[in-house]
C-alpha cells in the first residue's frame, strides 16, 4: 500500500474546499428562489476564501450574490489564490 504524499494531499484537500464552496452558493440561490432559510453570508465568505475557484464559478453560473458590495471579495480571493499558484510553481 502506498501512502499519500502531502501535495497530493492537499491538492485534494483544495478541491474538496472548492466543491463545497460551489455547492454552497449554489444551494443558497435555491434556498433564495424557494424563500428557504438561507445559509448565512459569513459562512459563504468563509469558504469563498479558501475555496474561490468553486464559489466564482457559482456565482457566476447562478448569478447569486453578483450585486453585493461585500461579495466583491470573492474575486479579489481568486485573485490572491492564483497569485500563490503561480508562486508555488515557479
Amino acid at each position: 500500500m502506498t501512502a499519500i504524499s502531502v501535495t497530493d494531499f492537499f491538492l485534494v484537500f483544495y478541491a474538496v474546499l472548492n466543491i463545497i464552496a460551489f455547492l454552497l452558493f449554489a444551494s443558497d440561490k435555491q434556498k433564495a428562489k424557494n424563500n428557504a432559510w438561507r445559509i448565512p453570508e459569513n459562512l459563504l465568505l468563509l469558504f469563498a476564501a479558501f475555496g474561490p475557484f468553486g464559489a466564482f464559478a457559482s456565482m457566476l453560473i447562478f448569478r447569486h450574490k453578483i450585486r453585493k458590495l461585500k461579495f466583491y471579495l470573492v474575486p479579489l480571493f481568486l485573485l490572491i489564490h492564483v497569485a500563490v499558484i503561480i508562486s508555488l510553481l515557479r
